[in-house]
């Protein structure tokens, strides 16, 4: 008899036929649920273990996994961005150099560990030499893992505070993740994805933002399971990316990713040793994690070989 497994995925290119019900997974039925926004179920995911299979963010999912989360990732990759877009900068500010913000005060949207935030803190150290100690970062909302402790130099917005004002008002220098078109902001970033590209380029790493995770219960009792999730989900993906080689299906940025590495949704551990190890040191140094963790500790040991 077949698993019915509770499973939150948002719809997107790359999961839409398995969604619909055109692939199978062998042993399991997947019995969809709609979680809107969808980090509502990353939350639910991590503090209730709300759910059998989830999509979930990476840097969540690495954060909950120290501090004991009981469910384990498959590397099916399903969301993927550059993040040199990221970060506004307060023209009250008056900040020439990404440098500069050392000293100041930086905004962030929801919490400290949101996924896009590690990645957009990681440009600014890694291209622009920015210290991340010498920033204080300034949240607008809480924490998905909530037995996660701040670091010294993360602070909450306070009672009030809304950190977009503030960026617009120059009371912070710039801020991530938010949106604004007001005259008084400007992206550190002229042109984000050909920085992005730029980037893919010169160093293979290109960004995941969310992944798979599993109950471990489920996993435990059902030997095969992660397999053939990732035997179902990789074949949904690459009918996706087929149809964008096509034409008759299109994305902008991934049809220019596909210029550079070829599929632009690569599963499994291998194709994304570097950009996991990168996640992960970036993590660490930024004080989401307190320890390395080893890319094959993240993931169902059945499918450390697979790639998809």
């Amino acid at each position: 008899m077949a698993l019915t497994l509770k499973t939150v995925s948002r719809t997107s290119g790359v999961n839409k036929a398995l969604k619909a019900g055109e692939i199978p997974v062998a042993g399991a039925d997947l019995e969809w649920v709609e979680v809107n926004p969808l980090i509502k179920a990353f939350r639910q995911m991590v503090r209730e273990n709300a759910y059998d299979v989830c999509e979930m963010a990476l840097t969540t999912y690495v954060c909950a996994k120290e501090h004991g989360a009981r469910f384990t990732a498959l590397p099916i990759f399903l969301v993927r961005a550059f993040h040199h877009g990221a970060v506004l900068l307060s023209e009250r500010a008056g900040i020439t150099h990404p440098k500069e913000l050392e000293g100041k005060r930086v905004g962030v949207n929801r919490g400290y560990t949101v996924t896009t935030g590690v990645w957009a803190r990681a440009v600014l150290a890694d291209e622009y030499g920015v210290d991340l100690s010498k920033i204080t970062w300034v949240l607008s909302g809480d924490e998905h893992v909530a037995t996660w402790q701040r670091p010294a130099n993360v602070v909450p917005v306070g009672e009030g505070g809304d950190v977009t004002r503030m960026l617009i008002e120059g009371e912070l220098a710039a801020a991530v993740g938010v949106d604004s078109d007001d005259p008084a902001v400007r992206p550190l970033v002229a042109d984000p994805v050909a920085a992005g590209l730029d980037a893919l380029r010169r160093t293979g790493v290109w960004p995941i933002n969310h992944l798979v995770v599993v109950r471990d219960e489920l996993l435990a009792a059902n030997p095969g399971l992660a397999k053939a999730l990732f035997t179902a989900f990789t074949e949904a993906k690459l009918r996706y990316v087929e149809a964008l080689r096509e034409g008759t299906e299109t994305d902008e940025v991934m049809q220019k990713v596909m210029a550079v590495i070829g599929d632009p949704y690569p599963y499994g551990i291998e194709p994304n040793r570097k950009t996991l190890e990168s996640l992960i040191g970036h993590a660490l140094s930024q004080g989401i994690i307190t320890k390395k963790v080893a890319v094959e500790d993240l993931f169902d040991r059945s499918t450390w070989p697979l790639v998809g």
